[in-house]
């Protein structure tokens, strides 16, 4: 009897044949696959992870072929699924093992995903979605049966979101009807060990944890940029020629990017300097299929010199080709940071290489901060969350299309799915009312009756056509929806993403189009605006940066690097005199406490607070404290965030700062807002999608944007007259306090500052408020224009700054 870690002999052949050596986590995964064991794999990038994980499925299916489902691999990207049967194929072909492999994500044709559930392949690889509309057929149970091993790759990306929490309701049904089937987990990034083993072991027991060790320390640069480094801005288009240079002295470079948006306007100035006429590609998740297969095909078989993306191409994905990564502006968060850097050199025995490319100068500071924790193997990351009730929703309406069930026994099975552990019985028992017939304010709704109960009290789904648009309608990634902008009596001027106008009220000013608007208010899915009075300062400025939040692990990096001095001697020369200068006229941020800076300006009182918050919390923020300001008298006009710092103008001086950050803000005033604001409407649009209230596909046709939207809204609105305490709205508020306003992070911050608010009061501008100054106003335009209005605007600010 072979040992439980030892190699078959043709796998030992195989590896021998490339002068390669198992490494220890592989056969120590094998070991544990022999052992009935479910594990959680944690290594590095380029440490053969994907390989581990199926190493014991190649090994058993060789040595003992069958058919049916032997093998269910989910990861978070149809990329990476695709990826991964592609690096499968090589060693089944080589060592001519009886295996098929086959993908099922939403681009796999119909009849072929027909076939799977009668024929299915031994390793089925496929994404959390796919999984759920498996299990809602009646024959799950006869596809899964002999289910062997379930594989979770980057599972960190899954665990703390509503996909996540889908999938984890997957595997506790998955454990009821393959009793016996291991999980193995896959991650080279894992901020929280022991949850993420828990979230994996969903149904059955933890995961036992392998250490795969460490790799080489990746070797990260930042550009120093030779042109004018800019104050503000977030498309960092005047360091893109050297990005190109780096793209010439390289084998293959990904080039990464925060936003859609960044991507396309990198990708555009790349290919305008691109004289050597260099195989450059685009990637990201708004363009089509087919157009994603293509460059992942080119860049798997080594065609491109560079390709610009965004987390379309964050994870797993194996070229290795690739020997530079590129991070055009700041990562905002280190594990994220650390996943891109891992697509360079995807091998254990050789370091990753990246350059950082940051955007403007409280960037730069980000981006050392950020190389520290690489260096320091520091990983960031919040701790996964329970389960939202929406996602709950729709996986109990699910499993009814499977088979019948009782209440008492779908709690049972739920409660063992990690996130929904610590569910009680009458939040599951609300939304299993709401599956059943919408709840006390729909239920005379004929079209809300979703399930039935027979005589012994199961739940059945209320007939075929229920099933079918359930069916059509899985999954949990809602759309971000565009909004027209239109002046009254008046032309449409364009679109706006939805979350900037989510948190504005009526009276609002703000610039689009070249253009100073007052918001009146949003009439289904357009954003009704009139020309303000010229002159009137916006009150909250459009932007064109990333929308990841700065994590707080990377702002405690940030506040830390600014109070070591020793440290600045990294840092570029621009940079050490903006900070000597900020020294000399006011005072540096503390690495605790919050430093608010208040000076006169253009006939206004401008107040910064450098809270290190992130956006969300600091939008958030601004909100409450304008309120707070009305109400004291202060004439507040306007605020604008970034990631680093507030900014509030206002008719008088602020000056009590005790009473305008203290904690109480959390209470009335966030109520008041989120009720006048329309963030909780919008916030209910997504949960209503998830939860099947309202169903975006219906056969033969596919609602609209602005039908969605309108039916959320009638619905959102007859639920807060009718039933208040509805499972769906307490689903909304839940989302909107951890999600839009990061009503947390601001709860910790709130605590952590009191007492010890620093208060200086200024003459004129500080060198460290240029920045947030010049995101005031900021129009809508790009490249060179948008740069030469930067610069225009900055060399007055930091004229007025410097001057003794």
């Amino acid at each position: 009897m072979p040992k439980r870690d030892s190699l078959p002999a043709p796998f030992a052949e195989w590896f021998r044949a490339r002068g390669w050596s198992p490494h220890q986590h592989q056969l120590a995964v094998l070991a544990a696959a022999r052992a009935g064991e479910s594990v959680l794999l944690i290594a590095p990038t380029g440490g053969g992870k994907t390989l581990a994980g199926f190493l014991p499925s190649l090994v058993e299916l060789g040595h003992t072929p069958r058919e049916g489902l032997h093998t269910l691999y989910v990861s978070p990207l149809k990329a990476l699924s695709v990826d991964v049967r592609r690096n499968l194929e090589k060693p089944i072909d080589e060592m001519a093992l009886p295996i098929r492999v086959e993908t099922r994500t939403g681009d796999t044709p119909a009849e072929r995903r027909r076939r799977q559930r009668t024929q299915p392949p031994h390793i089925l690889l496929t994404t959390p979605e796919s999984l759920a509309l498996l299990l809602s057929y009646p024959d799950a149970p006869e596809l899964f049966r002999d289910l062997a091993v379930v594989i979770v790759d980057e599972v960190h990306a899954l665990a703390g979101t509503k996909r996540g929490e889908l999938l984890a309701l997957g595997l506790a049904r998955i454990a009821r009807l393959a009793p016996g089937a291991r999980r193995i987990g896959l991650s080279a990034t894992v901020a929280w060990p022991s949850e993420l083993a828990a979230y994996l072991g969903s149904g059955v027991a933890p995961a036992r944890i392998i250490e795969g060790g460490e790799g080489p320390k990746p070797e990260v640069r930042i550009l120093a940029t030779r042109e004018h480094l800019p104050w503000a801005g977030h498309l960092a288009l005047h360091a893109l020629a050297e990005v190109y240079e780096a793209v010439r002295r390289h084998r293959t470079t990904l080039i990464f990017v925060n936003t859609r948006a960044q991507a396309e306007l990198c990708f555009q100035e790349l290919w305008r300097l691109n004289e050597d006429n260099l195989p450059i590609a685009l990637h990201h998740g708004s363009l089509a299929v087919e157009q994603r297969r293509k460059v992942e095909a080119a860049m798997a078989a080594g065609k491109l010199r560079a390709v610009v993306a965004t987390s379309s191409l964050d994870l797993g994905i194996d070229w290795g080709d690739v020997d530079l990564v590129v991070q055009v502006g700041a990562p905002k968060g280190v594990s994220r940071l650390v996943q891109r850097i891992g697509r360079a050199n995807h091998r254990l025995d050789e370091p990753s290489r990246a350059l950082l490319v940051p955007s403007n100068r409280f960037e730069v500071l980000e981006c050392h901060a950020a190389a520290t924790a690489v260096a320091e193997g520091a990983l960031d990351g919040d701790r996964p969350r329970p389960g939202g009730l929406d996602v709950l929703a729709q996986h109990l309406l699910g499993m009814a299309c499977c088979r019948p069930f009782t209440a008492d026994e779908m709690y049972e099975e739920v409660r063992t799915a990690t996130p929904y552990a610590a569910l009680s019985r009458a939040d599951f028992d609300d939304t299993l009312r709401f599956v059943e017939n919408g709840g006390y304010a729909l239920a005379a709704y004929e079209r809300w009756r979703r399930l039935f109960r027979d005589s012994l009290g199961r739940y059945h789904v209320a007939g075929d056509k229920v099933a079918q648009r359930h069916r059509m309608n899985v999954g949990t990634i809602v759309e971000a929806v565009m909004l027209k902008v239109r002046l009254v009596r008046g032309p449409v001027l364009g679109e706006i993403e939805e979350w900037f106008a989510q948190g504005l009220t009526p009276g609002d000013t703000f610039y689009f189009a070249g253009r100073l608007l007052r918001f009146l208010g949003i009439r289904e899915m357009t954003v009704e605006a009139a020309s303000a009075p010229p002159g009137q300062p916006p009150r909250i400025p459009s932007y064109e940066g990333g929308k990841l939040p700065l994590s707080t692990f990377l702002a405690d990096g940030v506040r830390a690097l600014l109070q070591d001095r020793s440290r600045w001697r990294e840092l570029p020369d621009p940079v050490r005199e903006w900070l000597d200068l900020q020294e000399w006229r006011s005072v540096l941020p503390g690495s605790d406490g919050l430093l608010v800076e208040t000076f006169p300006r253009g006939g206004r009182f401008f107040l910064v607070a450098y809270s290190f918050e992130g956006r969300q919390a600091h939008q958030t923020l601004g909100m409450l404290l304008t309120r707070r300001m009305e109400r004291t008298g202060l004439g507040p006009l306007g605020f604008v965030a970034t990631d680093y710092v507030l900014a509030v103008w206002s008719l008088r001086r602020a000056v009590d700062m005790a009473s305008l950050f203290d904690e109480d803000m959390l209470g009335d005033d966030l109520e008041a807002w989120m009720a006048e604001s329309s963030l909780l409407k919008r916030t209910f649009r997504s949960v209503a999608v998830i939860a099947g209230l309202v169903e975006r596909q219906h056969p033969g046709l596919r609602k609209s944007g602005k039908q969605v939207t309108f039916s959320s809204d009638l619905i959102y609105d007859v639920l807060r007259r009718h039933e208040p305490d509805h499972v769906l709205l307490r689903a909304t508020r839940a989302d909107a306090a951890r999600g839009l306003t990061d009503v947390a992070r601001l709860a910790a911050f709130l605590k952590r500052i009191q007492g010890r608010v620093m208060l200086r009061a200024l003459d004129r501008v500080s060198p460290l408020a240029v920045p947030i100054l010049l995101e005031i106003g900021r129009e809508n335009v790009a490249g060179e224009a948008h740069d030469v209005a930067l610069a225009e605007a900055a060399a007055e600010l930091v004229q007025e700054a410097m001057v003794a």
